[in-house]
C-alpha cells in the first residue's frame, strides 16, 4: 500500500511537468482558435463592436492555449467520472452488505 502512494505521487509529478514545461519553454507559438476567428467575423459585421472585457493573462501562443483548454477538459472529465465511480462503488458496497 505504501509503494502505491509513492508511485501515484511520482505520476502526479510527471503529469505536472508535462503541463508546466510547455508554458515555460514554448514562446510565440502560432495557432488561432475559434475565439479569435469569431471576434474577426463579428468585427466584419459590426465595425463598432467592442469586447465586454479583456483577459487578465494571455498565453504566449495558441498551442499553450490549446494545452490549457485540454488540461481543463481532462480535469473536469476526471472529476465527473471519479464521482460516478465513487457513487457506483458506494452503491455496489451497499448491495454486498445487504446479502
Amino acid at each position: 500500500m505504501h509503494l502505491n502512494w509513492k508511485y501515484n505521487i511520482v505520476l502526479l509529478f510527471i503529469a505536472t511537468l508535462i503541463a508546466v514545461l510547455p508554458l515555460l519553454f514554448v514562446k510565440n507559438s502560432e495557432f488561432t482558435g475559434t475565439d479569435s476567428k469569431a471576434a474577426e467575423e463579428v468585427q466584419k459585421i459590426s465595425n463598432d463592436f467592442e469586447p465586454w472585457f479583456q483577459p487578465f493573462w494571455e498565453p504566449p501562443g495558441g498551442e499553450i492555449e490549446s494545452l490549457l483548454f485540454a488540461l481543463q477538459a481532462s480535469l473536469g472529465t476526471g472529476i465527473i467520472f471519479y464521482c460516478i465511480g465513487y457513487l457506483k462503488g458506494k452503491r455496489d458496497a451497499g448491495k454486498i452488505m445487504d446479502h
